[in-house]
């Protein structure tokens, strides 16, 4: 662990993008991952090609990201507001306020881990024991976990504790280890460290021995063979549930490996994967849009994202994961506490009333 609490920045070439550039480019990354994922979302590599051939692109008439992005804007502007004063109980009180106490219809799109943790919430308990539902596994903290990597950016022990804190409200062992993998990887590439070590600082934060850290080294191993390699030895064939946080984390973290960091390689590769391919393309795209900032990110793929349409989090409605980028940023600069410039404030207050409004 030790090795890992702060990565140095690598000496930056001439023309490397900067820390802002790094930060919008894992957000964004994350949203286009996201939007060209959700519809390849549960279905097996011989459906996507029977459906569309290989994927090379957009296939959804209006292209958007799905709770996935609206998820990480929520984290996202949380930490902007706290920084690393973030608390069990801040996030609690978040989830309250702009989720469980609305009364703003079916939250669609929420994945069986939120939708545990809020109907646990809504009876009274309160973390960690609201995350005590049969989803603490899911990968809806490693869909969410971006945000801590970019505001902790060059310390993944850091980006990992936040990770963590944030998903104690919701997740439980492989669910929380999968979430402070992916921060962890995240605040590796904001420093500009290689693929190499993006993933060498994920496996760092999780126990050795744990079922995350397992699905991550077969992946790796399998991952200079291609996708196919990599699902083969990351999927559970049967298993039901596409959204376990072992398998969606490697799955993303061996997509990024086999394209050795290249963004649209590494997204594609997450998505013809199928499974979970909204989550483990956001992921994917987070890592390398760190790793290579927005430039690296196609210009059509990056011109369909808006603003969150709040389809899942009415919330969340009208933030768009640039904004959040940049707050984390400020965020990040302002470092030590609660306090973060105005800005990031205004946002975090604005977002119920834009939802009202």
């Amino acid at each position: 662990m030790a090795s890992i609490a702060c990565t140095p920045p690598v000496p930056a070439p001439q023309g490397a993008p900067g820390p802002g550039e790094r930060a919008r480019g894992a957000l964004l990354g994350l949203a286009v991952g996201d939007a060209l994922g959700a519809p390849a979302e549960n279905m097996k590599p011989s459906e996507i090609r029977a459906r569309w051939g290989r994927i090379t692109g957009y296939v959804a008439e209006r292209p958007a990201g799905t709770d996935d992005t609206e998820y990480a804007i929520f984290s996202g502007l949380l930490l902007a507001r706290y920084g690393s004063g973030l608390t069990p109980a801040r996030v609690e009180a978040a989830w309250h306020e702009w989720i469980a106490d609305r009364d703003e219809g079916p939250f669609r799109g929420a994945g069986f881990s939120e939708r545990g943790t809020l109907e646990n919430l809504r009876r009274g308990l309160a973390a960690p024991i609201s995350a005590q539902h049969r989803h603490a596994w899911s990968d809806g903290l490693a869909m969410r976990a971006a945000p801590h990597g970019v505001f902790a950016a060059g310390r993944p022990a850091e980006a990992a504790r936040l990770a963590a804190v944030d998903g104690s409200v919701s997740h439980d062992g492989e669910g929380i280890y999968g979430g402070q993998a992916v921060a962890a990887g995240v605040a590796a590439a904001m420093a500009g460290a290689p693929p190499v070590s993006v993933v060498a600082a994920a496996l760092a934060v999780v126990p050795d021995d744990s079922w995350t850290a397992r699905s991550l080294r077969r992946a790796l191993t399998a991952a200079h063979r291609g996708e196919r390699a990599v699902r083969s030895a990351v999927v559970i064939g049967g298993y039901p549930w596409t959204d376990l946080a072992p398998e969606a984390v490697a799955l993303a973290f061996g997509a990024y490996a086999a394209a050795d960091g290249d963004f649209a390689d590494a997204v594609l590769t997450a998505v013809n994967m199928g499974r979970d391919a909204d989550t483990t393309a956001a992921v994917a795209g987070a890592l390398a849009g760190a790793t290579h900032g927005t430039a690296a990110i196609p210009a059509d793929w990056a011109a369909a994202i808006g603003p969150a349409r709040g389809t899942c989090l009415p919330a969340i409605a009208g933030h768009h994961v640039l904004e959040v980028a940049d707050l984390l940023i400020r965020a990040a600069e302002a470092r030590g506490g609660p306090e973060v410039p105005h800005r990031a404030h205004d946002a975090e207050d604005d977002a119920p009333a834009r939802a009202r409004s």
